[in-house]
């Protein structure tokens, strides 16, 4: 049996993890269009507000891990996070790559033709939740009108917060391992996808899902073999690290 033989997702649920990070600098533009090369047609990304309030596209809350720089995003403003090299961490290939605003993501993949799921999760140095939230519904409310856009969480209210300015968006749950309680914290919400860790994803609540009507995809999995055995009890998508893995 051949990878391409295997139960898998459909190619609009396959979603690139910070783009296409195995093979370029993750939540750059490069890790972006990587991901569109493959045939992607969605990246996940995750933002942060630098000192000045401004939408940065990036994981942590420091520059010191991706970048050439070092320092809290709270303490740097979106100009001086705008000089840092972004690539030369991950490949000499990406040398001056530099660390993207959400708003020149949303251009790039609007040329691309990718549409975003946007990971907001609260850091220390923000202000607030709706300094955060507010600015995240700013900026996506200047995409591409072709551009579809999802919010997820591991943080309910940041998903409650979305959900009362942009009451139409695509609201999904960010949990490592699934709760009992899940139906009863998605309707609080509310939201109707849940983004769970793969390794917490089972047949049972696969098919508890699915007959509610709950998308779930998987993340981060970059090996279709972990996945076979819960497409059919009904697994939707998956976010990894490397689509063509998954895209064939």
């Amino acid at each position: 049996m051949t990878i391409s033989s295997l139960p898998g997702p459909d190619r609009d649920e396959v979603q690139a993890h910070r783009g296409a990070s195995a093979i370029a600098p993750e939540n750059t533009i490069a890790a972006f269009r990587a991901a569109a090369e493959q045939g992607a047609k969605w990246v996940e990304l995750d933002v942060a507000l630098s000192a000045d309030g401004e939408l940065i596209v990036i994981h942590d809350d420091s520059v010191d891990r991706t970048s050439s720089g070092k320092g809290n995003l709270g303490k740097l403003t979106a100009a001086q996070i705008a000089t840092l090299d972004g690539g030369s961490w991950f490949n000499s290939n990406y040398a001056g790559e530099r660390i993207p605003t959400l708003g020149a993501v949303i251009q790039a993949l609007g040329e691309f033709g990718l549409n975003i799921n946007v990971e907001i999760k609260q850091h220390p140095h923000h202000q607030s939740l709706d300094q955060l939230v507010n600015a995240v519904h700013a900026e996506i409310t200047r995409r591409p009108a072709h551009m579809q856009i999802m919010i997820s969480s591991f943080d309910p209210e940041c998903l409650k917060a979305m959900h009362r300015l942009a009451p139409d968006l695509e609201l999904a749950m960010l949990w490592d391992r699934v709760p009992d309680n899940w139906e009863a914290l998605l309707a609080q919400i509310p939201a109707t996808s849940i983004h769970a860790h793969f390794k917490g994803l089972s047949i049972g609540l696969l098919e508890q899902t699915a007959v509610k009507g709950i998308k779930v995809r998987a993340w981060t999995s970059n090996d279709p073999l972990e996945l076979v055995s819960f497409w059919r009890a009904g697994l939707t998508g998956v976010i990894t690290d490397s689509p063509e893995i998954y895209l064939g």
